[in-house]
């Protein structure tokens, strides 16, 4: 397939992460209670909105760089950019079901996947590019440091999602033996049982 020009991958990519933003933004609902209670309460859409405002900038910084030194953009380099943006598009939505349930851990592990496989998408697109800087010893380089770097963030992300579980299984077991505790707490021994009155008894009077 023929090369093209870039302008159009350029203002596709940063339309579509502006509305990415934008999307997450509009999540945060304006709260019907003035009081600070009502504020405090949007906490966990606030903080998730700033954690995948701080990823999306990130990768957009880094994409803006990786496409500047694209002269001309071929067909695989178009596809693996929309695939990239596939990714990114689900970050609205897995902010929010983060956000909505509290941190709860299925969502945690679905937004970690996301933020996974958009982490992927951008480095294939990387090395796509990189095939065609080979020649400049300085991109090369820096491609070279990229495999590491970009290697570490995707296993992180991975590495979110069984760890959600993980902590989900521990909140669980722990509830289950504080409840456990709690029971035999309230539960009268069989020694106080045994000495306590018998209210039924054939003389009709406790010990």
């Amino acid at each position: 397939m023929r090369n093209l020009g870039k302008n159009r991958l350029e203002g596709f990519s940063d339309g579509v992460v502006a509305i990415i933003i934008t999307i997450m933004v509009l999540e945060l609902k304006v709260p019907h209670d003035t009081t600070l209670d009502g504020l405090l309460r949007l906490t966990p859409v606030f903080l998730s909105y700033v954690l995948s405002f701080v990823v999306v900038a990130i990768l957009w910084v880094n994409h803006h760089h990786l496409v500047h030194t694209v002269e001309r953009a071929n067909g695989r380099v178009l596809w693996l950019n929309n695939h990239l943006l596939f990714w990114l598009s689900l970050v609205p939505f897995t902010t929010a079901y983060m956000g909505e349930n509290h941190l709860a851990p299925l969502p945690v592990a679905l937004y970690g996947l996301v933020m996974f496989f958009s982490g992927v998408a951008f480095d294939l697109l990387r090395r796509e590019i990189a095939q065609d800087s080979g020649a400049d010893p300085t991109l090369a380089q820096v491609h070279r440091r990229s495999n590491w770097s970009n290697a570490l963030a995707a296993a992180l992300y991975l590495a979110s999602a069984p760890l959600a579980c993980r902590a989900e299984a521990l909140n669980a077991r722990r509830r289950v033996q504080t409840a456990g505790s709690d029971n035999s707490r309230g539960a009268i021994p069989p020694q106080a049982r045994a000495k306590s009155p018998g209210v039924f008894s054939a003389g009709g009077a406790g010990e």
